[in-house]
């Protein structure tokens, strides 16, 4: 096993289980204590977990690690569903607007792969705005699609391209239609856990004609920091069938529609 496939492999376990041991992680991978510690010493040196006495845990942000560790986090199942009822609403010539995330990205990847998307079969590109430098790697090789990346710092945690430097870009575009990936979505609106991120994605929010929340079903019952926008301002959220009944009443009682997938 290379190392990237074992360092994959072993935060997916610590997603998965939460907190881990060291000799634990041996019986899983198969490899020497000296071998795990070093990888775990390496994930926590990019703030991926944290490190404890004989193992590790899951840090508050590791399941939105986007891409380098990603694949495999949690409810990732759900994610890909939810990202195929989102890119299904995407058309030739639409221009979407995407933040950092794993659900973003599980969309992000949907779209790259769709052949009725492809300028050659319709005539005109989709056009991708994103602050989140991951997604834009991916799709900057898909010739059908037009990626259009924001100006900012990035954020290590997610990817995400936040500052003064975002806003002359997001401010100067038009935007069909954002998938908004959020830390939480309750009663007062969609809810990150980063400040800088929140501006961020609110103005993108501003910006677009139509905000699709596309989130688990774990995100309905989370709480977070900082509020992107007010439920007033999203039209759609499409999560998992195990998105808690009564929240889901409540917001479609606030006028919003709820795609259960």
């Amino acid at each position: 096993m290379q190392r990237h496939e074992r360092l994959t492999k072993l935060f997916e376990v610590i997603l998965e289980e939460e907190s881990v041991t060291v000799d634990e992680l041996v019986a899983r991978l198969g490899v020497s204590a000296a071998t795990v510690r070093r990888d775990l010493d390496h994930l926590a040196g990019q703030q991926l977990i944290t490190r404890t006495h004989g193992g590790a845990v899951a840090s508050p942000h590791s399941s939105d690690i986007p891409i380098r560790y990603g694949p495999g986090a949690k409810l990732s199942q759900e994610k890909r569903r939810i990202a195929a009822s989102a890119a299904d609403q995407v058309r030739p010539g639409d221009i979407i607007g995407l933040n950092g995330g794993t659900t973003t990205t599980e969309l992000a990847r949907e779209l790259a792969v769709r052949e009725e998307l492809r300028a050659e079969a319709s005539g005109e590109q989709v056009v991708i705005v994103t602050n989140a430098v991951n997604i834009a790697t991916e799709l900057a090789v898909r010739p059908h699609l037009r990626v259009v990346l924001t100006g900012g710092v990035v954020r290590s945690m997610s990817f995400e391209l936040v500052g003064p430097f975002a806003s002359p870009v997001i401010d100067s575009v038009s935007i069909d239609t954002l998938f908004l990936g959020v830390d939480a979505l309750t009663p007062k609106g969609a809810f990150t856990a980063h400040d800088g991120e929140a501006a961020i994605n609110g103005r993108l929010a501003a910006q677009a004609r139509r905000v699709v929340v596309i989130a688990d079903s774990t995100k309905l019952r989370a709480r977070a920091f900082a509020r992107i926008c007010p439920l007033s301002e999203i039209d759609q959220i499409i999560t998992d069938d195990r998105a808690d009944p009564q929240a889901v009443a409540r917001f479609r009682e606030a006028g919003i529609e709820v795609v259960l997938v």
